[in-house]
Order: structure tokens, then sequence, then C-alpha cells
């Protein structure tokens, strides 16, 4: 992976009426196109913007005859090289690209991981989104997979797809269901609203309340119950956070199966489960959530689209031997 630095800036602007009541980082954006909106965000963070000489967050909303200015050191970004990992497509088009992610792939590069990752595959595969999204690291990725959570995804092949895809996350209209194996016995179904924020002691990871949180909603229904040991959920986002689910899971008391960062991993559910199902439960590598259900309206057809997908060997095995041990409660839905 090679890299290269953009060029400083200086702004020094008044604002408009037509960008009166506008975020601080969106009006920022439109006059930055080199610089990534998340690369925006942080500038403002880290007091590189002033709205009349004052340090404002992101989302400040400007008025008009105020004066902004920014004083920005330039930024290093690397280009991702094209490899030839395989990827699991269902569908493609000239906008659109649906497919599979398996455990253990991470989607972007990361500081410690820079080959061997969805975007380095879909450059491989599909040079064309080169320059697609907000962020040249992450060409075509309209939202992202935790490494070890599976299941459908969708990238944008042009711009125009990006923007559509994106804009119908952010007012959700877009569909994304998720199959998870929780610890303990949930209520039949329900809805988690908690900002998410990272947390303040351990950087890699997020909480409830954390340091800037964000709004987060997250709704569950519960498919099939498996005594008071595990649990199967449908669960729905409304908001995109990093983590979200297994974050909120975790807060409510029902940590995904297998997670070993937000306290379901194989040891609680092992410790709570049936002597017949620890051997299996004792193998589970990774938290059993899998993005099973994908639905939007296809960006230049402008009919709505869905995909279901299967789940995973590894959860059904956990499934399958639940159901043997004979402490199933089945609830179907």
């Amino acid at each position: 992976m090679t890299s290269h630095v953009d060029r400083p800036v200086t702004l020094d602007f008044v604002v408009s009426t037509e960008d009166e009541g506008h975020r601080l980082d969106i009006v920022l954006a439109a006059r930055l196109p080199e610089r990534t909106r998340s690369q925006i965000q942080q500038h403002i963070r880290d007091g590189c913007v002033r709205v009349n000489g004052r340090a404002r967050r992101p989302g400040w909303r400007l008025t008009a005859g105020t004066r902004v200015v920014a004083s920005i050191a330039p930024v290093a970004t690397r280009a991702v090289e094209a490899e030839a990992v395989d990827l699991d497509v269902l569908h493609s088009d000239a906008d659109v690209i649906v497919l599979r992610k398996p455990e253990g792939l991470i989607v972007h590069p990361t500081n410690s991981r820079t080959s061997g990752t969805l975007v380095n595959a879909l450059l491989h595969h599909y040079p064309d989104v080169v320059g697609v999204g907000s962020d040249p690291e992450r060409p075509g990725i309209v939202h992202r997979l935790d490494r070890d959570t599976t299941g459908l995804m969708m990238v944008a092949r042009t711009q125009a797809a990006y923007d559509a895809l994106q804009n119908q996350l952010r007012d959700r209209t877009a569909t994304r269901v998720y199959a998870a194996l929780v610890c303990g016995s949930p209520p039949d179904e329900g809805r988690v609203s908690a900002p998410i924020g990272r947390s303040t002691r351990d950087r890699t990871r997020y909480t409830v309340d954390g340091d800037r949180p964000r709004d987060a909603a997250t709704r569950f229904e519960v498919v099939e119950r498996f005594g008071d040991t595990l649990a199967l959920l449908d669960v729905a986002l409304e908001t995109g956070r990093t983590h979200q689910i297994r974050v909120h899971l975790s807060h409510i008391g029902h940590p995904v199966a297998g997670d070993p960062v937000y306290g379901g991993g194989a040891r609680r559910a092992h410790r709570e489960a049936a002597p017949a199902l620890r051997p299996i439960l004792a193998a589970v590598g990774r938290q059993l959530l899998h993005a099973r259900r994908l639905a939007f309206v296809h960006p230049r057809a402008g009919v709505r689209v869905e995909y279901d997908d299967a789940l995973p060997d590894d959860m059904l095995r956990v499934i399958q031997a639940v159901r043997r041990s004979r402490i199933s409660n089945a609830r179907g839905r």
C-alpha cells in the first residue's frame, strides 16, 4: 500500500443565507471535496476550525453572517492496492453489488491490516469503484460489518448510487435485519434507544453514553428460545453506529453469544448451558451475528429489491445442538 499527502488548507469565509442552519461539517465538506467527511469532523474536533473565534462541534448549526476560519494541515492518505481475494457475490450490475461477507474478512484497510480486505478484493474485481464514496480508503463502501460478523453487504459502483444508498440509510428506508444468538432469555420483543460513543477506557470499544455519544436505536424480536440459556433474535437497525447491535444487546443484559468484547463470550454461554451443549459452545470463536436480510430501492431502477441469506454453518450447528438437547421452547414468528 502506497501513500500520498494532500495539500494544507486555509479557509476564511462568512456564512451565507443559503448555508444558514446547516451543520458545520457539511458546509466545510462542500468546500473541501478532497477531504472525507470523517477527516473534516476530526479537524473540527482537533480545534482546526473556529466559528466567530470559538471551537465548535461538527454538528454545530451555522448562522448567516458568522465567520468561519479553518487552518488544516496536510493529511496522508493511502492508495489501496487491488488483490485477487475471492468474493461471494449475489448480485452485480452497473450501480450496485450485493455480496456475502464471510467470518474473518475485514471490510477496509486499517493501520494494522493493509491487505487481504474486502476493499482490496473489490478493487481487483470491480476497479471502477475507485473514487466512489467519501473516503478514498473505503471506495464503494456504503456500510460495513465487523470482522467476525457474517452476511449481506451492499457496495456502490457509482457516486450517484453511493449517495442514493447513503440517503436511504440516513432516512431509514433501507432495511438491514440480523440474526443473533444471544445469552439468556430476553423479552419477546423490544427496542433499545441509547446513544453510543467510544469508550474512555478502551478506545477500541464502544459503550452506551461513551465519549461523544451519537443517537442509536435497535429493534429486536425473539424467533426461538432455547430454555433460559440462549435465544435466536431478529434484530433490525434503525441507525448504524459502530458495534451497535453488540453494544445494545449487551447493555440490556443479553449479549451476543461468543462475543469476546461485549460480555457474551463463550465462557458465559458455556457456564449457563446444559452440560450437553457445553462442548458446542466452547468451540464458538466469534460473535454469532449474521446480516441475513438487506432491502433497498435500487438507485437507477427505482424499485425496491430484497436479498435474504441463510444462517452460516456455525450458527446452525449451535441451534441444532440446542434443539437436540430438548431444552428448546420454540416460538414461531
